[in-house]
């Protein structure tokens, strides 16, 4: 069993204690990694506040070459952080090596924006008494940066994290999930192969308790979370002065109106519903079909949801792979089950075995219930028929989250009012929610965050405007 150091300002380091890492389909345990403790996580905070200054005086063209090392050797060693990812996270070979696409793309994005981080003129001559005045203005670094990701998209939103941070010259110290940690100490292997600054990075597996520093230590400038809600609101009550950007999570709704493709999509929908188990934010959760194509449409989806294969991520064949954990998997059959005791009908799916879980599908649920107001954040997805446009998109504003919605219709007057209408960060036209490129602004509203992610986006959160004035 091999196991992986955690990086402590650039460098690998081990600790007096580990993290287990299984695979979470066999439940083989794989390896371990150095745990953190606050003691370290502190010396990382201090170091990467010392790398500010150098962080900072880093000219764009440096920035973009570590940026270009760390992506080529990515391309180099793909199909391992894949293989990785099947088995840290359970994700289907296939997707494994689509998310390490998202990791290319992410940082070849990231090398672009670095020569365009870009500043404004500004006319101040608008009165007589400011004649002769000129402002400008640029961006800078915000200082060191604290990063916290999920489990369930272990390369990619690590990605997102810190190759903005290296873009825009911030130094940084990340946290990633305990129960996939590895793809995360790779990337901290390439990074210590690059010119950084001492200090500029610290990769540090550690314990839920343990990592409290990197919420409230003041000398951290901004925090950034990814994750849900609960525990994201609760650490921006405690981060004190620094900037906070949450991506939370959601119970994202389609809509399907009349006279659409049923064919695409239901393939869009089955995808968007149960790829990768479930287990994404912006996973279809809430479908709501006009009432002119409900019957049709309902008995095509469960057709294509049982033709669903489920086993062992690493087959080519296997679309349905585990659960992130027993715990989690109890969880929903248990929010599943809550639904059919209240009335709800059961399409398919529905039955648990340790980490697997049926793709399911069920309609007539209580909005009341866990699995319509909550986010369920696995294989289960609920029907409804809707006769009203506008009365639709009322009941997908109901809810407390707002990250992404999909509209399916073949109407531009339709598509437009549903963009002015619903409380989300995006909506798509034609595709499901789950749809995302890394360079679009992504994020939600109400408990579904705060702030944008994309490589833009964050590069502006992770700057500051700094205004120059001249007579």
């Amino acid at each position: 069993m091999k196991t992986y150091p955690y990086y402590l300002a650039n460098k690998p380091a081990t600790g007096a204690t580990t993290l287990t890492v299984t695979d979470k389909y066999t439940g083989a345990t794989y390896a371990a990694v150095a745990c953190a403790t606050p003691e370290i996580i502190e010396q990382a905070i201090a170091a990467a506040v010392k790398a500010e200054r150098a962080m900072a005086s880093l000219a764009a063209f440096e920035r973009r070459q570590i940026l270009e090392h760390v992506l080529n050797r990515i391309i180099e060693r793909q199909k391992e952080f894949a293989e990785l990812l099947c088995v840290e996270a359970g994700k289907p070979i296939k997707d494994s090596r689509g998310e390490v696409t998202r990791l290319i793309d992410t940082f070849r994005i990231a090398t672009e924006e670095t020569t365009r981080i870009c500043g404004e003129v500004l006319p101040l001559d608008i009165t007589p008494r400011t004649k002769g005045y000129r402002g400008f203005t640029k961006r800078v670094p915000i200082g060191a940066c604290s990063f916290i990701t999920p489990f369930n998209f272990p390369l990619n939103l690590v990605a997102h994290k810190i190759a903005p941070a290296i873009a825009a010259g911030c130094p940084f110290v990340l946290k990633p999930a305990s129960l996939t940690p590895l793809g995360a100490l790779v990337l901290g292997e390439i990074l210590a192969e690059t010119d950084l600054p001492a200090g500029a990075f610290s990769i540090l597996p550690c314990t839920r308790d343990g990592a409290d520093l990197f919420v409230t230590d003041e000398r951290l400038k901004l925090l950034s979370f990814t994750g849900s809600a609960e525990v994201g609101w609760g650490m921006k009550a405690r981060a004190g002065k620094k900037k906070v950007t949450l991506e939370l999570g959601g119970n994202a709704a389609v809509i399907v109106d009349d006279g659409v493709d049923l064919d695409h999509t239901i393939a869009r929908i089955v995808f968007g519903a149960f790829y990768q188990s479930g287990q994404s934010c912006i996973s279809v959760q809430r479908i709501y079909v006009h009432e002119k194509i409900y019957d049709t449409f309902r008995d095509k989806l469960v057709t294509a949801t049982k033709a669903l294969k489920a086993g062992n991520p690493h087959d080519e064949d296997i679309f349905i792979g585990p659960m992130i954990s027993e715990k989690e998997a109890n969880r929903l059959k248990g929010w599943i089950d809550e639904a059919a005791l209240h009335g709800a009908k059961i399409l398919c799916g529905g039955a648990a075995e340790g980490l697997m879980l049926e793709p399911t599908l069920l309609e007539a649920v209580n909005p009341t219930d866990k699995l319509y107001a909550e986010e369920a954040f696995g294989p289960a997805a609920l029907l409804e028929k809707f006769s009203d446009f506008d009365a639709v998109l009322e009941q997908v504003n109901s809810g407390r989250y707002g990250l992404q919605a999909g509209i399916f219709t073949r109407d531009i007057q339709k598509a437009m009012h549903a963009w002015d209408t619903l409380e989300v960060g995006g909506v798509v036209i034609g595709d499901v929610p789950s749809f995302r490129v890394d360079n679009m602004p992504y994020g939600g509203v109400k408990d579904s965050g705060l702030g944008r992610e994309g490589i833009r986006s964050a590069i502006e959160d992770m700057t500051e405007v700094r205004l120059l004035v001249i007579k």
